[in-house]
């Protein structure tokens, strides 16, 4: 984009490229232009320079386009959700607070599907394999899935004839021109000393220093013996001719980096030019360390004064920049260097192929190359561009460009000293200040500079008209047929056009030719826009030590899009680095930041500083747009900003912006000129490091290649599915454990029908063998209780309850007692008085307002008539802190068993038949049902026989416990196994671990424990809280640990598991101890891994495929596998069948359906479900369709799958292992497929490292995403982007709501599962106190 000022001084033309300028300064430029009138002589016209304005940059003409197609849209006010009001402080801007919402539209089109590019260079590098690959294993098969982009029929094609090659004019003869650069310096220096070659002006405009061509030979020539003779090491010297050297000077100093630059010539030295770094994290310095050391250079040359300003380490050194070699220093002012020898003189050669110098360039991924520019093409290079411009000897040019590379460096350090020119170099910080600066130079000088720059090459430069240049060109083109890459000329009354200039004509010397984007490099035809290619002795060579790049550049790709119009003119419209292929139409990310400031321009963002990349998502390009946002602008013109940006980018370019973010003002990276470093921006907002303070993001607008929603088909019936897996071969999926009649203890089963027969039997036998020893944080001893202890405590309970409570036989009575032997004594107690026990937790003393309520509703919906419990928890039901919660009058009796007569019973209930109710077990789920399931005498036996025979439990037998003692599993390990089965257990209540992370593990190795029970939140505890401190625990030893299990009723955590695991490992842990057990409310207990048996297997599934309820075996490390551990073995007495959710007939082996059981100690029903009574009528009386009609089972409500392995059980017959894959009630209905949310979770947590959990649950068809933050504040709000990154990506989902929570908000039960319907609720309620809740809508 360039400024044309004609008639300034009579004959010459100035252009400034622009687009090197902020913003602010092009703003300012524009107004000063207008304002100052006295600053030309009369033959300027200011409509001119206003007319030459590039389009690009008349942002009047654009803005009216912009408001014209925003006008379309109706005002929509947009929702401002509820936030935190905390204060959010960034470095930048005092204090405000962070907004919480997102907006969302839809629309679009489809994208093109790829192979992702790894796996194909991996199937190319497999040119002859020895067998075909696993197509399953290694090809992300996302083809068959993700809609394909329909090419539209009506898309604009090319049509005009393929062009031809361009081929500049020749390069002239010149009498007179020296053989080399260096020669002409050596000219110039000798015969012309005093002639002035360089003006340096200060940050005032004021010249502070002239360098003439005296000075710069001598300077060089002194430089370069310098270098070469006195900077030794161990008596070597330290540099040789063809070594390269790094040059790091500031933009302030053009004469110094002159000197060092002629200077290394001269010693045979290749210069490398590089920023100077001004932190030890500045954006992309990193690549330029990587560019240093592969050019192996070891010194670098700089001022007294920029040496100074650079970071020090302690020592006083440069410290070594993150990613750069160690390097020496070396400042090259007069001081430090030494005289040449009077017989030493430099070789000044004839140009070569030799390298001259190397210039860096950074690609669009942030990369940087070095491209080798050599003696020869440097002087081609020179002749072309003094033919071009008609420069001549001892004219004055005008440089505010970056004199270290590009077209500063050829114009204002290289054709200058060619043509003894002088160059009067206006420093950047001076155009930031005074835009006008340099055309003030322009008429005190009489200056003349123009160019235009790419890869260390010019390819076209627009001519004075009086040699001959024609008039310049403007096309007004359609936008629509660019994004298809086609030229279309269009009315300048349309909004979406884009109108360029042309950028002059081909070098002297060159050819030109456009060629292809994608794919192999064909030419294009004349009507189509494609990468601009020069071939001339003017560019560079090669990608310094990148071969390979190097062979696939033919001649010289330029980086540019454009084409060839009329006077064989050429016409850019973009860059390669700025182009976004979006759905298969190609934008320019300029285009994009243009109509983006064209709305209510420099209101609430920084001109200059507005960034637009795309990112890989779901296989396509989305439009990212980062701005900085003004200090002063408030949240809600913010948000009405940013909208209208995304409807004026819908309007003109017809593409969906994937998500617009505004930051701080001063917090983007910056490029060394002070615009942004657009790939370092790109690599923090996918590291999420951006700390944004507003977030848009529109996923629904931009993704429309999501696959297509799945169509349940027609219900298969069961039979032809039987008949099915029959034809298949295919086994019905059926297991069970052991058969129990068979087994040898079955007069002893007969004996203990009931526990209290058990109890008092093992009361008068074995009178003081320990049942139960309660441990306290310490690692004390608190309680035990005997056999006879335990029977007596027993009685007192019973006569209490008697006569006290004056209850009746099969009244029910609720225990609310801590975790301890008082629980288990008045369970025995109840068992013994002929009522119906219920145990409760009780409730948080600290906590009343959630946990009572949740006690006051079991024991109403218990129906209980008493309520036993301690002293302090009495008081508590009745203090004013509940009456705050529950209403305390309608509490039943409360009954305190602290101290209770000794008194004997005068005769113990026996129930008159095992069927008889044994005890009530309530549980809420985690989808928030609180169901109680009736226990009989019988099933209550059964369950102890089963675990007594697979944990091979009998008296002389220790195990340790470290679970809630409430319901399911827990509470039988707790109250029921010790008594039935004789053995001691060691009780360690959860809620201790909090005090003492170390008691359970410590009690296992002190015990010498061989089986031990726990929960996942005490798993998570050790590994989190004794994850660092396993030196410590040296005095710990688990080698005596052959099982531990952890009781669940979830899909096994592996992760957790095997982590847990590793980490014990050095405390003597055997890798097989580990395992899960899985029961349900219909059966606490259907399988646990117990003593003997083969190890639980691991298989890995396609998690597509569960989707849509597949199984689909992979193998590890394949696409989207996800892997299942086996829930331990099933029971004796259990089995287990698949049966299709639906049809309720039975599925074949490896196939997912659900779980249904039938075993002696299944539960006998619901006693009441408090939620959905009619959804769970048939829970326990179940047959199925087809087949074995007959057998009753009872449904768990789990989805899993069973699978005969290659292992060979106890029996020798082959084991059948169960994997549970999840709640049917948690699953997810979306987009006609089932999702688990564990797995999207999974997912969520890994994709940044503050995210401390996560837990989603889904609202009117939204899927909202909890995500609990573990850093600071600031990046809450890049989390947004990173969440609905990776849900998009791994499960093809969109995130309608990303609610951003403080840690401990997801509400966990006992077991340690999310509670996620309570979560749910507490979003509704606007109770979460969120950081942040963007809505995607």
């Amino acid at each position: 984009s360039e400024l044309h000022l004609s008639g300034v001084g009579g004959k010459c033309i100035c252009s400034v490229l622009l687009n090197t300028l902020e913003g602010k300064a092009t703003d300012k430029l524009v107004t000063a232009l207008s304002s100052k009138p006295h600053y030309w002589n009369s033959t300027l016209d200011l409509s001119a320079v206003q007319e030459m304005l590039p389009l690009r940059l008349k942002t009047y003409v654009h803005t009216e386009a912009v408001q014209a197609a925003l006008a379309k849209y109706k005002e929509r006010k947009m929702p401002m959700p509820s936030k935190r009001r905390s204060v959010l402080v960034h470095s930048s801007v005092e204090t405000y607070t962070p907004p919480v919402m997102h907006l969302f539209c839809l629309t679009g089109v489809p994208v093109n599907s790829r192979v992702s590019s790894k796996i194909q260079q991996l199937l190319n590098t497999l040119k002859r394999p020895k067998r075909p690959p696993l197509k399953e294993f290694f090809v992300d098969d996302f083809e068959e899935l993700l809609e394909v982009q329909q090419p539209d029929p009506n898309q604009p094609k090319p049509e005009g004839n393929q062009m031809s090659v361009l081929k500049g004019e020749p390069l002239g003869v010149v009498t007179n021109w020296p053989p080399s650069l260096l020669a002409a310096l050596q000219r110039w220096g000798t015969t012309q000393p005093k002639s002035p070659c360089l003006t340096a002006l200060d940050t005032t405009g004021k010249a502070i220093y002239t360098l003439t061509y005296g000075k710069l030979w001598s300077r060089s020539l002194k430089l370069a013996y310098t270098l070469l003779n006195k900077l030794t090491t161990r008596n070597e010297p330290l540099l040789k001719p063809g070594d390269r050297v790094a040059l790091v000077f500031p933009n302030s100093d053009p004469v110094m980096f002159m000197v060092a630059f002629y200077g290394c010539l001269l010693a045979e030295l290749i210069p490398v030019p590089i920023e100077v770094p001004l932190t030890r994290k500045d954006a992309g310095s990193q690549q330029i360390g990587f560019l240093l050391g592969s050019c192996g250079v070891t010194l670098a040359l700089t001022t007294d004064a920029c040496q100074k300003g650079l970071p020090k380490a302690q020592t006083g050194e440069v410290v070594t920049f993150k990613g750069w070699p160690r390097l020496i220093w070396f400042v090259i002012d007069g001081k430090h260097l030494a005289k040449p020898a009077k017989d030493w003189h430099p070789q000044v050669r004839d140009a070569s192929a030799e390298i001259a110098y190397i210039e860096y360039k950074t690609s669009k991924e942030g990369s940087t190359v070095g491209i080798t520019i050599s003696h020869a093409s440097m002087l081609a290079h020179c002749h072309a561009l003094t033919q071009a411009c008609g420069y001549s000897e001892a004219e004055t040019l005008t440089n505010v460009l970056d004199f270290k590379r590009d077209a500063g460096l050829w114009h204002g350090v290289l054709t200058s000293v060619m043509n003894r020119m002088h160059v009067i170099s206006i420093p950047y910080a001076l155009m930031k200040v005074n835009p006008l600066s340099w055309i003030q130079k322009v008429c005190s000088y009489k200056g003349n500079l123009k160019s235009l720059y790419d890869w260390a090459l010019t390819v076209a430069i627009r001519r004075p008209p009086e040699l001959g240049g024609p008039p310049p060109g403007k096309a007004v083109l359609s936008m629509n047929c660019l994004s298809f890459g086609v030229i279309r000329v269009d009315t300048e009354e349309k909004l979406s056009i884009l109108t360029v200039q042309d950028v002059g004509q081909i070098m002297p010397g060159a050819n030109v030719c456009v060629v292809k984007v994608d794919g192999t490099p064909y030419l294009c035809k004349a009507d189509e826009v494609g990468e601009i290619c020069v071939n001339s002795g003017a560019t560079g060579m090669a990608y310094f030590g990148l071969l390979g790049i190097t062979k696939n550049v033919i001649s010289s790709v330029t980086g540019l899009l454009g084409f060839v119009g009329p006077d064989y003119l050429v016409f850019v419209v973009g860059k390669l680095d700025g182009l976004m292929t979006v759905s298969g139409r190609r934008h320019n990310a300029d285009d994009v930041v243009a109509t983006a400031l064209a709305v209510e321009p420099m209101k609430f963002v920084y001109r200059g500083r507005i960034a637009v990349f795309s990112v890989t998502v779901l296989h396509d390009d989305r439009i990212v747009l980062v701005a900085e946002q003004r200090p002063d602008a408030s949240e809600e013109d913010s948000f009405q900003w940013m909208s209208r940006v995304l409807q004026a980018i819908d309007s003109i370019h017809q593409v969906g912006v994937y998500c617009l973010a505004l930051v701080p003002a001063n917090t983007l990276p910056k490029a060394p000129l002070g615009g942004i470093h657009v790939s370092e921006t790109k690599q923090r907002f996918l590291e999420g490091a951006l700390h944004p303070c507003n977030v848009l993001m529109c996923p629904h607008t931009c993704v429309t290649n999501l696959p297509k929603p799945r169509q349940k088909q027609p219900d298969v019936g069961p039979a032809s599915m039987i008949v099915g897996n029959l034809v298949a071969g295919k086994r019905i999926a059926q297991a069970s454990g052991r058969d129990v009649t068979q087994l040898e203890d079955n007069d002893q089963a007969r004996k203990f029908l009931y526990l209290a027969d058990v109890l008092q039997w093992r009361a008068q036998t074995t009178p003081d063998h320990p049942l139960f020893l309660l441990l306290n944080s310490k690692g004390t001893v608190t309680s035990t209780a005997s056999c006879i202890q335990l029977h007596k405590r027993a009685e007192r309970v019973a006569v209490a309850l008697m006569e006290k409570g004056r209850l009746n036989v099969g009244d029910h009575v609720a225990l609310v007692y801590p975790p301890g032997v008082d629980l288990i004594a008045t369970f025995y107690g109840c068992l013994y008085a002929g009522c119906i026990p219920i145990t409760v937790r009780p409730p948080h003393p600290q906590n009343l307002a959630t946990t009572l309520p949740t006690v006051k509703m079991i024991v109403e919906v218990s129906k209980s008539a008493c309520i036993l419990t301690t002293q302090v928890i009495m008081k508590l039901l009745k203090s004013k802190e509940a009456a705050a919660a529950v209403d305390i009058k309608t509490w039943p009796t409360i009954l305190d068993t602290d101290d209770m007569p000794k008194k004997k019973l005068a005769n113990i209930f026996r129930p008159a038949s095992p069927d008889m109710l044994a005890y009530l077990d309530f549980s809420v789920s985690t989808t928030g049902i609180l169901a109680g399931v009736k226990m009989s005498h019988a099933a209550t036996s059964a369950l102890c026989r089963s675990i007594k025979l697979q944990c091979e439990l009998y008296p002389s037998r220790q195990i340790a416990i470290c679970l809630d003692p409430y319901c399911g599993l827990g509470f039988a390990l707790w109250c029921l196994c010790s008594v039935y089965s004789g053995h001691q257990s060691i009780l360690v209540p959860p809620l201790e671990l909090e005090s003492n992370v170390s008691l359970w593990l410590s009690a296992v190795s002190q015990y010498k424990v061989r089986v031990t029970f726990c929960s996942y939140s005490v798993m998570e505890m050790c590994t989190k809280g004794l994850g660092t401190q396993t030196d410590m625990l040296r005095v710990i030893n688990l080698s005596c640990v052959r099982t531990c299990m952890v009781v669940a009723e979830e899909r096994p955590r592996i992760t957790l598991t095997q982590s847990f695991s590793k980490l014990f490992k050095d405390l003597g842990l055997s890798a097989r101890a580990v395992s899960t057990t899985f029961g349900c409310r219909v059966n606490v207990a259907i399988c646990l891994q117990g003593t003997a048996g083969p190890d639980p297997t691991t298989v890995y599934v396609d998690m597509r495929a569960l989707r849509h309820d597949r199984v689909r075996l992979v193998e590890r490390g394949s696409p989207h596998s996800l892997p299942l551990m086996e829930s331990g073995k099933i029971l004796p007495g259990v089995k287990v069948i698949i049966a299709h959710t639906e049809t309720k007939g039975p599925l074949g082996d490896s196939h997912l359906g659900e779980i249904w059981v039938s075993s002696p100690h299944n539960a006998t029903g619901y006693y009441t479900v408090y939620g959905e009574e009619a959804l769970h009528a048939d829970h326990f009386t179940a047959r199925l369709s087809f087949g074995d009609t007959q057998t009753i089972w009872a449904r768990t409500g789990y989805l899993g799958f069973l699978r005969r392995t290659e292992l060979t059980d106890a029996s020798g017959e082959r084991h059948d292992a169960l994997y549970v894959v999840g709640s049917l009630d948690e699953t997810l209905e979306l987009r006609g497929m089932r999702y688990h949310p564990i797995d999207i979770e999974t997912s969520v947590i890994r994709a940044h490292k503050s995210i401390a959990e996560c837990a989603v649950f889904t609202w009117t068809n939204l899927l909202v995403v909890v995500v609990e933050l573990e850093g600071s504040e600031q990046e809450a709000l890049d989390l947004v982007a990173l969440v609905t990154n990776v849900v998009l990506e791994e499960h093809y989902l969109i995130v309608g709501v990303v609610v951003i929570v403080d840690p401990g908000v997801i509400p966990i039960n006992s077991r340690g599962e999310k509670q996620r319907m309570h979560l749910r609720d507490g979003f509704l309620a606007d109770q979460l106190d969120p950081i942040y809740v963007a809505y995607n809508m």
